[in-house]
């Protein structure tokens, strides 16, 4: 059985779906949303296996829904004209529905939900990213789902090879992004880098212990971190 939620702003849009999962027995509906708000609500609660997402809606866009997801589950977008998206689709090889769609075209559509979410996972992470002010949530790859945590709620970062391990509590987290580029995407005020290998968040410290002629910082979750002498200063600027 695949959980399925419908969002789109015209009720004929919704309707036409919901004609064609007829073809689609294992497919179960859950919910429909008319409105990027309430899409967020339903997706969030449910945490369906396939969304049918409508991109211009009133309250958020498709693509700003997706900045507010805690899970990325398989999603078949839908629009009718605009250009931006397109692009945007192309850019990351992401299939989507040009309205008006026929049944085969929908076929089609959803036999392409099988060979991953990679695609969707690339754009959700540029878009964001990618965002004028700094992010507030962050996509990762936890027990083979993608999902996305509070960028606050994150103690250190940990580079991970071409890669970067979050430390969330006593949860880690595997990041895409590098560590110098989470470095320059994240809040300077709040993440700063301590070692070539280590990021850590200012909110997240418990204390800072002298080590020789450097320090440890000892992170609310009980993590050590190592500050490297290279980045002594920016610790002592913490010290009064």
């Amino acid at each position: 059985m695949k959980k399925v939620i419908i969002v789109d702003d015209e009720k004929a849009g919704r309707q036409l779906i919901k004609e064609y999962l007829h073809d689609y027995p294992d497919m179960v509906l859950l919910g429909e949303a008319n409105n990027g708000v309430d899409a967020v609500k339903e997706i969030n609660k449910f945490k369906p296996d396939i969304v049918f997402l409508d991109i211009q809606m009133p309250g958020l866009t498709g693509f700003e829904v997706l900045t507010h997801l805690e899970e990325i589950p398989r999603i078949i977008f839908s629009t009718a004209y605009d250009k931006y998206a397109l692009q945007a689709f192309e850019v990351h090889a992401v299939d989507y529905l040009l309205k008006p769609y026929t049944k085969e075209r929908f076929a089609v559509a959803v036999q392409r939900l099988e060979s991953g979410n990679e695609q969707v996972a690339s754009l959700t992470n540029s878009l964001i990213m990618e965002r004028p002010s700094y992010p507030e949530r962050v996509l990762v790859q936890y027990n083979k789902k993608l999902i996305t945590i509070a960028v606050e709620d994150i103690l250190w970062v940990e580079a991970y090879g071409d890669y970067s391990k979050l430390h969330v509590g006593k949860e880690v987290y595997l990041s895409n992004y590098g560590i110098s580029t989470l470095e320059e995407k994240l809040d300077p005020n709040h993440f700063v880098r301590v070692h070539r290998s280590s990021l850590i968040n200012l909110n997240g410290v418990k204390e800072l212990d002298k080590y020789g002629k450097s320090y440890d910082v000892t992170m609310l979750n009980g993590d050590v971190v190592r500050v490297s002498r290279g980045y002594l200063d920016k610790i002592k600027k913490l010290i009064l």
